[in-house]
């Protein structure tokens, strides 16, 4: 879950990391009375920032700059409702303005290829990170950090030497690493990364603007994490999926996928693509991910179907079963409590490929229910190809 800049700025400050004073608005009139506010601490100058989940925003437009509280209101009325690459804005964060005299970058990050995390840092922030890591490479350290150490004092003193901070800078922006590290480790971070993180004129270190991204997996450690969640941009299908205890990601396709394990539905996913180039141009594409999991039960299918079958996208569904821990006819009973649950509602073709643990007990609850939307196709590329042929017809 990516947090907005004024989630992670409360949740650095709650973490003990130097971060400036910031309120959000949703109306250019609460705009102006939280620039009154916070104004009074910078000489009446503020930052209006819009608050989306995506980057670019200065380059937009939607980063100003106000001298006033007046001039606050007027930004936070031009930015409001402002779309920034496909996301609209409908909050501000108003925060305190600063006299930055050198920005920097620093994140920490999962590195899935190195199985570890890794730190890295620049003096030269402020700017496209991706830009300088081609552009100037050298100029941005990478530092490998032990999971099981984590950033002390010698690991962020490592950082700021790789980084050829000067000795005075290095050890006011150690302990702000050290900071930093806490929030990553104790919030189950994916990515914590400040660009910029200043040094004022004061000499101070602050982290100017912040981005953290948390692991939904260990959302059961965090029940005050829920509140963070943007609930109004949510898809209703992956909330009501969520609600449901589902492993589901919407896709920009046609055709519904259900599969038992990940490794399954990911090429399932493939199959159906590659069978789709053969029908109208291409039409036939996945509509979703949905993992039912190794051992699910005919509740888990039936859920999976309701939440597929809803998609006003999806135009068939493919069941894709290798029995295992959850045996076909638990899976064949699933889709027949589902199709009973629908009734009439269900209008969409299913293409049922069923195979491995009691196949034949499942193929045949299926046989027997013979419904008129159900087609029970034996190999995976057969199936694969009934269902784009489908969904490409209707």
């Amino acid at each position: 879950m990516d947090l907005f800049e004024y989630q992670a700025r409360d949740m650095f400050e709650a973490h003990g990391v130097p971060v400036l004073a910031g309120q959000t608005a949703t109306t250019p009139e609460e705009a102006k009375a939280a620039a009154e506010q916070i104004g009074a601490k910078s000489g009446g100058v503020t930052v209006v920032k819009a608050q989306v989940k995506t980057g670019g925003r200065g380059k937009a437009g939607g980063v100003k700059v106000a001298k006033s509280a007046d001039e606050a209101e007027q930004h936070a009325r031009a930015i409001l409702g402002m779309d920034i690459k496909g996301h609209t804005v409908g909050t501000v964060m108003i925060a305190q303005g600063a006299k930055i005299a050198e920005e920097y970058y620093f994140s920490i990050l999962l590195d899935r290829a190195n199985r570890s995390y890794l730190a890295m840092c620049s003096k030269e922030g402020g700017m496209e990170i991706e830009q300088l890591a081609v552009e100037r490479p050298e100029a941005l350290a990478r530092i490998e950090v032990d999971p099981n150490v984590g950033i002390d004092e010698a690991k962020a003193k490592e950082i700021v030497e790789a980084a050829k901070f000067d000795a005075e800078t290095g050890a006011k922006i150690v302990p702000v690493l050290q900071k930093l590290w806490e929030v990553y480790r104790d919030e189950d971070a994916t990515l914590v990364e400040v660009n910029p993180l200043v040094k004022t004129e004061d000499g101070d270190i602050v982290a100017l603007d912040g981005k953290v991204t948390l692991d939904a997996n260990a959302s059961f450690r965090h029940p005050d994490h829920e509140a963070l969640e943007d609930k109004a941009a949510a898809d209703p299908l992956e909330a009501k999926a969520k609600a449901l205890d589902l492993n589901y990601v919407k896709l920009d396709g046609n055709v519904g996928i259900i599969g038992n394990g990940a490794g399954l539905v990911m090429s399932t996913l493939d199959v159906v693509a590659y069978a789709g180039e053969d029908f109208t141009g291409g039409k036939a594409k996945p509509a979703n991910f949905l993992d039912i999991g190794g051992g699910a039960s005919a509740e888990v299918m039936a859920n999976g179907l309701d939440v597929i079958l809803n998609d006003e996208q999806v135009k068939s569904v493919f069941v894709n079963v290798f029995g295992g821990i959850t045996a076909c006819d638990a899976v064949a009973n699933g889709i027949v409590g589902a199709l009973k649950k629908l009734g009439d509602a269900a209008t969409k073709p299913l293409v049922v490929r069923l195979d491995g643990n009691n196949v034949e007990e499942g193929r045949k609850i299926l046989a027997d229910f013979n419904h008129p939307l159900v087609t029970v196709v034996d190999t995976m590329d057969g199936a694969a190809r009934k269902a784009a042929e489908l969904a490409a017809a209707n």
